[in-house]
C-alpha cells in the first residue's frame, strides 16, 4: 500500500510538473516583453535631467522591482526549458562547496549567522558545476535565512561507499510533516515573499544527474537536507 500510494504521489507530482512545463514558456515569455520596454522607459527617465533625484529614486525602485519580476520569470524559463547545453563533467566537491560558502558567508554574517564547514578529500561526482553550484547557493542560502540570528550553519561532504553525500543542517525552527511533503512543488514556500521555485528547481537538478535530495526536520529542532549522488573515483 505504501509502494502504490508514494507511485500515485510521484505520478500527480510528474503530471503537474508537465502542465507547468507547457504554462510557463509561453506565460514567461508575454511577461518579459513588456516588462522590457517598461524598464527601459524607466531608465531613460532615470538619466533625464528634466527629472528631480526623488523622481530618480523612485525610478530605480520600480526598476529593481522589475528586476524582481524578471529573475522570478527566468527561474520559469528554467522550469520549463532545462538547458541541455550544459555538460556533466568532474567535480570536486570540496572545491565548489568552499566556493560558494565563501560566497555566502557575507550574506549569512548581515543575520550574525555564520557557515561551518568540513568536508572529506576525495569526493568526486559526475555534475555541471553551474548546475551544482546553483544547487548549492539555493540550500545553503535557505538554512542561512531559516536560522535563528547568531546560529551557524553546518555543511559537511562524506564519501558513503559508492556515494557522496553533503549534508546541510540549520538550527531554525524546523518544519512539521506535512510542510517537509509539499517542498519541491510549484508555489510552495514557507517564506514570506517566496515562490518555491528555487527549490523546486534544486530538485529538479538532483533527479537530473541520478542523486536523491531527502529533507528531515523537526518542530523546534532544525531541519537537515542531505543530497546524495554517485561517487566517481579520481583514477
Amino acid at each position: 500500500m505504501k509502494k502504490q500510494q508514494l507511485y500515485y504521489e510521484q505520478v500527480q507530482q510528474a503530471e503537474r510538473l508537465k502542465m507547468i512545463a507547457n504554462l510557463t514558456a509561453a506565460v514567461a515569455h508575454e511577461i518579459r516583453n513588456p516588462v522590457t520596454v517598461v524598464r527601459g522607459f524607466l531608465q531613460l527617465y532615470q538619466q533625464d535631467p528634466a527629472f528631480d533625484v526623488s523622481d530618480k529614486n523612485k525610478f530605480k525602485l520600480m526598476i529593481d522591482e522589475l528586476n524582481t519580476v524578471e529573475h522570478i520569470t527566468s527561474q520559469f524559463l528554467t522550469l520549463s526549458k532545462p538547458n541541455g547545453d550544459l555538460k556533466p563533467e568532474r567535480v570536486d566537491v570540496k572545491d565548489v562547496l568552499h566556493s560558494v560558502t565563501s560566497l555566502l558567508s557575507s550574506y549569512a554574517m548581515l543575520s550574525d549567522n555564520h557557515i561551518d564547514i568540513d568536508v572529506e578529500e576525495d569526493c568526486t561526482i559526475l555534475i555541471n558545476t553551474i548546475e551544482f553550484k546553483q544547487l548549492l547557493m539555493n540550500l545553503i542560502k535557505n538554512a542561512v535565512e531559516a536560522s535563528e540570528a547568531g546560529m551557524s550553519v553546518s555543511v559537511t561532504a562524506r564519501r558513503s561507499r559508492h556515494y557522496i553525500e553533503i549534508r546541510i543542517i540549520d538550527q531554525g525552527s524546523g518544519m512539521s510533516e506535512d510542510e517537509l511533503k509539499l517542498l519541491g512543488t510549484p508555489f510552495y514556500s514557507l517564506k514570506s515573499n517566496g515562490t518555491g521555485l528555487g527549490l523546486m528547481i534544486c530538485f529538479n537538478i538532483v533527479e537530473k544527474y541520478g542523486g536523491e535530495i531527502h529533507y528531515h526536520s523537526l518542530k523546534g529542532h532544525g531541519t537537515t537536507v542531505t543530497v546524495r549522488f554517485l561517487a566517481v573515483n579520481e583514477k
